[in-house]
């Protein structure tokens, strides 16, 4: 197994999540009304698993060690581009979660700000998945000896068993 391989399935359940995003967009726009439980699941959703666990291993261990090979400057091009996208992908959260609570507060057009972000993220995640996989992720592997994937991919183990942790450490750590 490859340490891309896990990163890739992870890839098909946030598209899936994205899909669902895609849904409430047109529940929304029919509704005219936000369903701030499904807003706030989609939240969590991005910012724990495709932010914290998913892009946490991409950049605090697949990106780590490529940035100490000597890797051509279209995949370091592409490596920053990533990281800046993962950036944005945060931006756009955060803002997603000020304008939902602003919408609960009844400060008027956040019910379009809603909207918009929503559209963005379903927009942003599925060019950037696809930015991963057929242009970084395989072509990659080859900068890796076979112990440096299996290397690569024992920390990936790891770092995911421990997200459960640090998730519910921040929640207790929040309300102290």
């Amino acid at each position: 197994m490859l340490p891309i391989d896990p990163l890739m399935v992870e890839h098909r359940l946030i598209e899936r999540m994205i899909n669902q995003v895609r849904n409430e967009i047109e529940q929304i726009e029919l509704e005219k009304k936000i369903d701030i439980v499904f807003i706030d699941v989609a939240i969590d959703f991005i910012k724990i698993y495709a932010d914290m666990t998913h892009h946490g291993k991409e950049e605090n261990i697949l990106f780590r060690d490529l940035s100490k090979k000597q890797i051509s400057k279209q995949h370091q091009k592409i490596m920053n581009e990533l990281i800046d996208e993962h950036k944005y992908g945060r931006k756009l959260t955060q803002e997603l979660v000020r304008a939902k609570e602003k919408d609960i507060q009844g400060q008027g057009e956040d019910f379009h700000r809603v909207l918009g972000l929503l559209n963005q993220l379903v927009e942003f995640y599925p060019e950037h998945i696809r930015k991963e996989d057929k242009h970084f992720f395989i072509p990659c592997m080859d900068y890796f000896s076979q112990k440096e994937k299996e290397d690569v991919l024992q920390e990936c183990w790891e770092f995911d068993r421990k997200m459960i942790h640090e998730k519910y450490k921040s929640i207790v750590e929040h309300w102290s």
